[in-house]
Protein backbone atom coordinates (compact mmCIF):
# COMPACT_ATOMS: atom_id res chain seq x y z
CA UNK A 1 0.00 0.00 0.00
CA UNK A 2 1.10 3.35 -1.30
CA UNK A 3 1.92 6.05 1.61
CA UNK A 4 -0.78 9.02 1.56
CA UNK A 5 0.65 12.85 2.03
CA UNK A 6 -0.87 15.58 3.94
CA UNK A 7 -0.43 18.90 1.81
CA UNK A 8 -1.61 22.42 2.64
CA UNK A 9 -4.04 24.62 0.49
CA UNK A 10 -4.84 27.76 0.32
CA UNK A 11 -8.37 27.80 -1.14
CA UNK A 12 -8.65 30.37 -4.03
CA UNK A 13 -12.06 31.46 -2.66
CA UNK A 14 -12.33 32.07 1.01
CA UNK A 15 -8.47 32.19 1.73
CA UNK A 16 -8.38 29.23 4.49
CA UNK A 17 -5.92 26.84 4.74
CA UNK A 18 -7.37 23.55 3.94
CA UNK A 19 -5.36 19.96 4.50
CA UNK A 20 -5.71 17.56 2.03
CA UNK A 21 -4.92 13.81 2.01
CA UNK A 22 -3.40 12.70 -1.53
CA UNK A 23 -2.01 8.99 -2.57
CA UNK A 24 1.47 8.75 -2.67
CA UNK A 25 1.48 7.97 -6.48
CA UNK A 26 -1.55 10.54 -7.97
CA UNK A 27 -0.68 13.15 -10.05
CA UNK A 28 -2.65 14.85 -12.32
CA UNK A 29 -5.64 17.47 -12.46
CA UNK A 30 -8.56 17.22 -9.87
CA UNK A 31 -11.33 18.94 -8.94
CA UNK A 32 -11.55 19.09 -5.21
CA UNK A 33 -14.36 21.26 -2.70
CA UNK A 34 -13.18 23.58 0.02
CA UNK A 35 -14.14 21.54 3.20
CA UNK A 36 -14.65 25.62 4.74
CA UNK A 37 -16.77 27.31 1.90
CA UNK A 38 -17.57 24.12 -0.23
CA UNK A 39 -16.75 26.11 -3.70
CA UNK A 40 -14.64 23.49 -5.49
CA UNK A 41 -11.03 24.33 -7.38
CA UNK A 42 -8.98 22.89 -9.87
CA UNK A 43 -6.01 21.08 -8.20
CA UNK A 44 -3.07 20.36 -10.04
CA UNK A 45 -0.96 18.05 -8.81
CA UNK A 46 2.60 16.99 -10.54
CA UNK A 47 5.95 15.10 -8.71
CA UNK A 48 9.47 15.49 -9.90
CA UNK A 49 12.05 13.87 -7.92
CA UNK A 50 10.21 12.76 -5.63
CA UNK A 51 8.32 16.01 -4.30
CA UNK A 52 4.96 16.76 -4.67
CA UNK A 53 3.65 20.04 -6.58
CA UNK A 54 0.03 21.47 -5.61
CA UNK A 55 -1.47 24.50 -7.53
CA UNK A 56 -4.60 25.17 -7.08
CA UNK A 57 -7.26 27.37 -9.06
CA UNK A 58 -10.76 28.34 -8.75
CA UNK A 59 -12.77 26.82 -11.49
CA UNK A 60 -13.69 30.09 -12.98
CA UNK A 61 -10.06 31.12 -14.02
Amino acid sequence: MEPIQEIAIDCPYCGETVSIAVEADLSGDLIQDCEVCCNPWRLRLTRADGHLRAEVASLDE
